[in-house]
């Protein structure tokens, strides 16, 4: 089921999202929120696009907001069950996979530019966009997430 008001819109991950980019960055994801609660859906409606994979060998997508979803033009059950290798052409696959050793050693990139592919085909270059390691409380590895909120349809 994708983000909504009866899941608290994925709160716990949004929750885990935030809190590493703050964490790795030194600076806030989203504007201030008074109301902790509220994180899931202010993340998920924000105008710019977040998504993240989980930790497997060959990481599959478990998040993105409805700015990723819109761009990839996919549905939450089709993104969340797509390898995140397959959001980047097969020419710029060695690009993508030093990208994501460097974040893994690093922590985050926060200058990443490249093409992606939706759905349908279409391209789109993303730039400045940020990638980070989630880690959850305890310091464990979570997956990675990536935040990008200019983007150009080619």
């Amino acid at each position: 089921m994708p983000p909504c008001r009866e899941n608290h819109f994925y709160q716990e991950h949004a929750r885990l999202i935030r809190r590493s980019f703050e964490k790795l960055l030194n600076k806030p994801l989203l504007a201030e929120i008074s109301d902790k609660s509220g994180i899931g859906e202010a993340l998920y409606f924000a105008p710019f696009a977040v998504v993240s994979h989980d930790t497997k060998a060959d990481p599959v997508f478990n998040y993105a907001n409805a700015k990723a979803l819109e761009l990839f033009e996919m549905s939450w059950e089709e993104f969340i069950s797509t390898p995140s290798r397959l959001s980047a052409e097969p020419v710029n696959q060695d690009e993508r996979n030093r990208l994501l050793a460097l974040v893994s050693t690093q922590g985050y990139i926060n200058d990443y530019q490249g093409v992606r592919i939706s759905k349908h085909g279409r391209r789109f270059m993303i730039k400045n966009a940020v990638v980070w390691n989630l880690l959850d409380e305890d310091g464990i590895y979570r997956g990675q997430a990536a935040f990008f909120d200019e983007w150009l349809m080619l």
